[in-house]
C-alpha cells in the first residue's frame, strides 16, 4: 500500500463526506467513511477522527487493519472497528456512516425494524418497486464497537444494505463509494417517507 493509493482513497472520501455534509447529514465531526483497499491483506482507508466531515482533504484518512486498529495515518474514527467488520461481513467495499434525523427518529418509533412495501425508491436497494416486503433492521446502539457489531451481524438481512442504530444514525455499504453514496440516499429518502408519514 502506497501513500500515492491512500492519498488518492482520502480524495475520494473526502469528496463524499463533503457531500453528506451538504446535506447536514455529517454535521460537525460527526459520521465516517471507508473505503477498502485491499482483502489480503485486509486494509481499510476510514476517515480520521475528529474533522470537520464537510472540509476534509486526501490526507484526513487513516489506513486501519481486519480489526479497524490504524496501520498509518494517525487516528481513526471510533467506529473503524464496525467499519472493518461490515466490509468483512458483507463483502463490501465501501462503507457510510451518517447522522440523520430521520434515521435516529425512525430506529426509535420502530425498534423492531422498518417494514418496506411498494415504494419505486426500493429499486435504488435492489428490490422491485411493488409486490416484495423488506424490512430495514434497527439494533440497539453501544459504545463498545463489539457489541454493536455483534448485534449488526444478528439482525442484517442480505437483502438490505443497511442498518439503523437506534439514537445513532444509518450505516450503508455497496461495492464501491458510488454505490454506497447512491445506496445512502435512497435509504434516507424512504426514511424520511417513513417518518413524514407518521
Amino acid at each position: 500500500m502506497t501513500a500515492a493509493e491512500l492519498e488518492r482513497a482520502g480524495a475520494v472520501l473526502a469528496a463524499e463526506a463533503a457531500r453528506f455534509a451538504s446535506f447536514g447529514w455529517m454535521r460537525g465531526t460527526s459520521g465516517n467513511l471507508s473505503v477498502l483497499l485491499s482483502r489480503d491483506p485486509f486494509r481499510l482507508a476510514v476517515t480520521a477522527s475528529g474533522r470537520d466531515k464537510g472540509e476534509l482533504g486526501p490526507q484526513d484518512v487513516v489506513l486501519v487493519d481486519e480489526l479497524g486498529a490504524a496501520v498509518s495515518g494517525g487516528r481513526p474514527s471510533a467506529e473503524a472497528e464496525l467499519h472493518a467488520r461490515v466490509a468483512r461481513l458483507t463483502g463490501a467495499d465501501a462503507v457510510v456512516h451518517v447522522h440523520t434525523v430521520a434515521s435516529v427518529l425512525m430506529g426509535r418509533r420502530r425498534p423492531g425494524g422498518i417494514v418496506l412495501k411498494d415504494l419505486e425508491m426500493l429499486k435504488g436497494v435492489g428490490h422491485p418497486a411493488d409486490g416484495e416486503e423488506v424490512t430495514l433492521p434497527v439494533i440497539a446502539n453501544s459504545q463498545d464497537m463489539r457489541v454493536l457489531g455483534d448485534r449488526l451481524e444478528a439482525a442484517r438481512d442480505p437483502r438490505m444494505p443497511a442498518v439503523v442504530v437506534a439514537g445513532h444514525g444509518l450505516y450503508v455499504w455497496g461495492d464501491s463509494p458510488r454505490q454506497a453514496r447512491h445506496r445512502t440516499e435512497t435509504v434516507e429518502w424512504l426514511l424520511e417517507l417513513e417518518l413524514a408519514a407518521g
